[in-house]
C-alpha cells in the first residue's frame, strides 16, 4: 500500500509541474563551444580528500544567436554581459553543487554568459569543476574559516555550524568591485528555468530579493529572550518582516557594500556569543533575518521551492506548494543523493536525478 501512496504522490506532484510550469519541459538544447577561460586559483589545487570522487563529463553548452555575446577574454569577470552566480564547494555537498551547476547550464538560453563565483575552504575541488565542465567560465575563491569560527555559535543541527556557511556573508568582500550584483545559490537545489529571468528581477531600492513566505511563524526564530528584550526586538520596530529562505537570493553588492551589511551581520553574531542568553537557534539564517526582513524585494515563490529535504523514514516527504516551479530547492535535513543512494527515495527525489553527475566508483 505504501507504494501506491508514494507513486501516487510522485506522480500527481509531476503532473502539476508539467501543466504549471513550461520551464521543466526540454529547453531548446544549446551547443557545444570551447572557451580559453582560465580559473584564477588563488591557491594549490592538491588534495587528497577528492581523489576518490569523480562526475562524468558534461556536454558543453553555447549561446543562442539572440544572446549578448561575452567578451570574456578582453574584461574578464567584470565583463558587463555576465549573469553571476555564488555557490559554496565542500566534499559533503559536492555532488548537490555539481548538479545545481549542470542545472543551470541545461536551462539557459545564454549558457556562455554565466559566470560562476565558487566559495571553498579546502583545495582541490575547483580541479573536479574544471574536469567536469571543460567549457565554465568561473572563479574559486578562498574563504578563511577562521574568519568566522569565533562568531559561530552552536546550532539545533550541526550542519548548520559549519563556517562555509557564512561564507554568502562576505560576497561584497570576496567578489572583485566590479561585480555589482550576484545570485546566491545554496548546494542542494536545482534550476529548471532560465537562471536570466532570476537575474533580471528588480530589487528597486532594496539591496538583496528572495521570496518571502509571511504565513510562516516569524517568532519561532527567535527566542523568548529575544523577544522579552526591547533592546533586541525593537530591532523590527516599523518593519513588517518575513521569513526568507537565505538559500536563493539575488544581492545588489553595490549597496551592500555602500552600507556595510557585513558588519552589520557580525555584530548580531557577536551578541548572539556574548548575551547572557541565546537570541536565535538557527546557524546562519537569524542573522540575516536581523539585518534584512521586513527590507527585501519580493521574488516570486516559484524561484524557491524549498522544504524538499524531508525524510521518508519518518514520513516527512514533501510535496511541492502549488503554482508554477523554476527552482527546486532540497533544503531540510534529507538530500537527494544520499537518499537515492540509500534506495530510500521521497518522490520528488527522482526530478533532481537527472541533473546528478556523479561516477559510482567500481
Amino acid at each position: 500500500m505504501l507504494w501506491i501512496i508514494r507513486f501516487s504522490g510522485f506522480f500527481s506532484a509531476a503532473m502539476m509541474m508539467i501543466v504549471l510550469s513550461p520551464s521543466l519541459q526540454p529547453f531548446p538544447p544549446a551547443e557545444a563551444i570551447r572557451s580559453n577561460m582560465d580559473y584564477y586559483l588563488r591557491f594549490p589545487t592538491s588534495s587528497n580528500s577528492v581523489d576518490k570522487i569523480s562526475f562524468r563529463k558534461s556536454p558543453v553548452f553555447r549561446n543562442a544567436d539572440e544572446c549578448r555575446s561575452s567578451t570574456l577574454g578582453k574584461s574578464g569577470v567584470c565583463d558587463p554581459s555576465l549573469v553571476h552566480v555564488a555557490i559554496t564547494l565542500d566534499v559533503e555537498y559536492l555532488r548537490g553543487s555539481i548538479a545545481a551547476v549542470y542545472s543551470i547550464l541545461q536551462h539557459s538560453k545564454c549558457p556562455e554568459n554565466v559566470f560562476f563565483h565558487f566559495l571553498v575552504s579546502e583545495n582541490g575541488l575547483e580541479t573536479l569543476v574544471g574536469s567536469t565542465f571543460p567549457e565554465l567560465k568561473f572563479k574559486v575563491y578562498f574563504f578563511n574559516p577562521e574568519r568566522v569560527r569565533s562568531l559561530i555559535s552552536s546550532s539545533v543541527r550541526q550542519a548548520l555550524e559549519q563556517p562555509l556557511n557564512y561564507a554568502r556573508n562576505y560576497l561584497a568582500d570576496l567578489l572583485e568591485p566590479c561585480v555589482k550584483r550576484v545570485i546566491y545559490l545554496d548546494s542542494d537545489l536545482v534550476l529548471v528555468d532560465d537562471i536570466s529571468k532570476l537575474w533580471s528581477t528588480s530589487l528597486g531600492k532594496k539591496t538583496i530579493g528572495a521570496p518571502e513566505y509571511c504565513h510562516a511563524n516569524f517568532t519561532k526564530y527567535f527566542t523568548e529572550y529575544f523577544w522579552s528584550d526591547r533592546k533586541f526586538s525593537g530591532v523590527f520596530s516599523g518593519r513588517d518582516p518575513c521569513y526568507f529562505n537565505t538559500g536563493v537570493m539575488v544581492i545588489d553588492l553595490r549597496k551592500w557594500r555602500r552600507f556595510g551589511y557585513t558588519r552589520s551581520i557580525e555584530r548580531w553574531m557577536d551578541i548572539q556569543k556574548t548575551s547572557p542568553s541565546r537570541i536565535y537557534e538557527l546557524g546562519s539564517l537569524p542573522p540575516f533575518l536581523l539585518v534584512f526582513a521586513g527590507r527585501v524585494a519580493p521574488i516570486k515563490h516559484r524561484w524557491n521551492q524549498h522544504g524538499l529535504g524531508g525524510d521518508n523514514v519518518r514520513g516527512s516527504c514533501r510535496d511541492l506548494h502549488r503554482g508554477p516551479v523554476s527552482l527546486l530547492h532540497w533544503s531540510g535535513s534529507g538530500k537527494p543523493w544520499l537518499r537515492l543512494d540509500s534506495k530510500q527515495p521521497c518522490p520528488l527525489d527522482s526530478l533532481w536525478a537527472p541533473y546528478d553527475l556523479y561516477e559510482q566508483s567500481t
